[in-house]
């Protein structure tokens, strides 16, 4: 029984989304128009379950480029009707449509200026005859048994608001850096966002070598900074190669007098690198890629190939690149 409950709700939710995409008209294009039209805002509001909604669809709005907040209508008739303008959109979302608290508002928003777009259940309802644009957002039963609980009507509610949302996402040309800039701390703001010099290892932090050193220096080198590698450049700072503390256990392996050699007898030359300026994604997918073997750090270059870094892999998992 549980089972088959918990389906027919799905069921009827799923029906429920579906019964909207013929009702996606000529007035679902005057209310993306009106709001991309809209030099203010768009203010969603809502009362109840309605309100929970709406609250989710201002989030939703404001994350992919379109201003938004969410006023609370029981509020609004005491003073928050403040924040509305007259270069503001009003979405007023109520399954009925004659949610008295929203109702109430109704008179205020026309006196402000604003326009006004109904999300309801009926197109006879007094929030649809006293708006511009009336979005049909009706179920045909609510997945509730008894036909009281919102649980269809608001989950159709949701989709027509993410409908208007991803529709003006879209005719705004908002790309995925866009919605980066508005989620700095979320995983795809710091793919985005975070470039190879905000996490890099430069200054005093940048292990390097010069030609005319030995291995054994470099080894001090690489333990010194504990980055398990260093720069090898010339005596003008260019990079030339590099050694890591692979390289020297490898050498290990049949004896220890190359520690007494000059660097470029070990030294990886021409190796992959990656200027300050490029994503720290990018430093990724470069070590991720390399071939014939993945690889855990990337010098960090100029434009005139100077070494001026190190980036590691470990730097990228702090930051929740990977």
């Amino acid at each position: 029984m549980i089972i088959e409950q918990a389906k027919e709700v799905l069921a009827i939710e799923a029906a429920a989304i579906s019964s909207l995409i013929p009702r996606i008209n000529g007035e679902f294009t005057a209310a993306v128009t009106m709001i991309l039209a809209c030099k203010g805002r768009v203010v969603v509001t809502g009362m109840g379950k309605s309100g929970h909604i709406g609250r989710k669809i201002a989030a939703t709005l404001a994350s992919t480029g379109t201003p938004s907040l969410f006023l609370h209508p029981a509020e609004g008739i005491h003073g928050d009707l403040g924040m509305v303008t007259a270069e503001d959109v009003v979405l007023a979302l109520s399954n009925s449509g004659e949610t008295a608290e929203v109702v109430s508002i109704f008179p205020a928003i026309k006196r402000i200026g604003a326009s006004i777009i109904a999300m309801c259940g009926s197109a006879e309802s007094t929030m649809a005859k006293n708006a511009e644009i009336f979005l049909d957002a009706a179920v045909e039963r609510e997945a509730c048994p008894l036909g009281l609980a919102p649980t269809a009507s608001a989950v159709a509610t949701l989709a027509m608001g993410d409908a208007l949302a991803v529709a003006l996402l879209s005719e705004r040309k908002f790309t995925p850096e866009d919605f980066a800039v508005f989620h700095p701390g979320g995983a795809l703001g710091r793919k985005l966002l975070l470039t190879v010099e905000n996490i890099m290892h430069a200054g005093e932090e940048n292990p390097v070598v010069t030609l005319d050193r030995t291995v054994k220096e470099a080894l001090f080198v690489i333990t010194g900074k504990g980055l398990g590698v260093t720069n090898v450049v010339d005596n003008k700072g260019f990079l030339v190669g590099i050694i890591t503390d692979g390289d020297i256990r490898r050498g290990l392996e049949h004896g220890h007098e190359f520690l007494d050699k000059k660097v470029d007898s070990l030294m990886t030359k021409k190796p992959r690198t990656i200027t300050a300026n490029k994503l720290a994604a990018q430093a990724l997918s470069i070590m991720e890629k390399n071939h014939p073997r993945p690889i855990t750090v990337l010098p960090v270059v100029d434009e005139q190939n100077r070494a001026i870094g190190i980036i590691h892999l470990t730097d990228l998992l702090r930051q929740g690149v990977v």
